[in-house]
């Protein structure tokens, strides 16, 4: 009786709320997970991670949906416009932060189609140089560009990545003159980059440890406020004396904006107990990510923050992308 008790109370408040209501047996069926990027990417790694706590605790089975396309917008804009209450996601940099400042016709509204619900995991970068370059520090590397105007070039994961971001932020710091090639994704950047086609990259740091470890790329300095756990030899590039350049690629949880807030609170609960779980956070340690588990909130002014400073960035460039 004492459990029961305030359920009954409550009953008539319910009624009167139909987002509360609906959130008290929530989920009736299975979950749609969508996240926008292939399987065994690095978001398919993180939504997979928090969808197989989500099916133990709400006894339900949290299905991941991979949609890939327009660089995480396409699915995205699946999110965005899911009416179900039964549809969530993840999502990355540009399509929640900067997409509507690269894109003139996307078809949502970041700020008003979708409702953030906990930064998940951060990942710092790393400036990667080709070996043939011969450079060994990010001032070398800004010496050898400067000598040499338009000569360089760099790759990026895609225009409008983080990647590409951080090395224009790079450039316009510096005043450089290096040419970009975008590509569609890290394998055939990093191939061209060891091959010396490319001289230079930003990257997540845990994908080029490998090859930074076997000498077929130069790890010039980390955008990490602090040196990266698995890579502390590596030092960052404030430290070397190139500051203000501190960026990541991040991942998080994502609902339509028109899910009830109920619901939304008890995922944002959900998402920061998943990742206190030694086995999920080591699973996504393991794979190169800093655990976050923000509240919707600090993910809110996160993420704001990255909207003022990218987006500014992307209108001083002059950066816009067609899907």
């Amino acid at each position: 009786m004492i459990r029961r008790r305030p359920l009954l109370l409550a009953a008539p408040a319910l009624l009167a709320l139909p987002g509360a209501a609906r959130a008290q047996g929530w989920p009736a069926r299975p979950v749609r997970v969508i996240v926008p990027f292939p399987p065994g990417s690095t978001p398919d790694i993180a939504g997979r991670a928090v969808a197989s706590h989500f099916a133990s605790v709400f006894g339900q089975p949290f299905v991941v949906e991979n949609r890939s396309g327009g660089g995480g917008t396409t699915g995205t804009d699946a999110i965005a416009k899911a009416t179900d209450d039964h549809t969530i996601g993840v999502s990355i940099n540009a399509p929640i932060a900067t997409a509507d400042r690269l894109y003139p016709r996307l078809p949502y509204n970041p700020q008003r189609d979708i409702a953030l619900i906990s930064l998940l995991v951060r990942a710092p970068q790393l400036l990667v140089a080709a070996p043939q370059l011969g450079v060994a520090s990010p001032a070398e590397f800004i010496a050898r560009a400067r000598a040499e105007p338009g000569r360089l070039s760099y790759a990026s994961t895609g225009t409008g990545s983080a990647s590409h971001l951080a090395m224009e932020a790079l450039k316009a710091r510096e005043n450089l003159d290096i040419t970009h090639v975008a590509y569609r994704g890290f394998p055939e950047a990093s191939v061209d980059l060891i091959a010396g086609r490319v001289q230079a990259m930003f990257a997540i740091v845990a994908a080029v440890l490998g090859p930074v470890r076997e000498g077929r790329m130069r790890a010039l300095g980390v955008t990490a406020a602090a040196r990266f756990p698995r890579a502390p030899e590596i030092p960052t590039l404030a430290e070397q004396g190139v500051g203000g350049l501190e960026s990541y690629a991040w991942i998080g949880l994502v609902s339509p904006a028109g899910l009830p807030a109920a619901i939304r609170a008890r995922l944002e609960r959900e998402a920061i107990a998943a990742l206190g779980v030694a086995e999920t956070r080591a699973r996504l340690e393991n794979a190169g990510f800093e655990v976050m588990g923000t509240t919707a909130a600090e993910f809110q002014a996160f993420v704001e923050a990255e909207r003022r400073d990218w987006g500014g960035l992307i209108d001083r460039l002059g950066i816009r992308l067609e899907l």
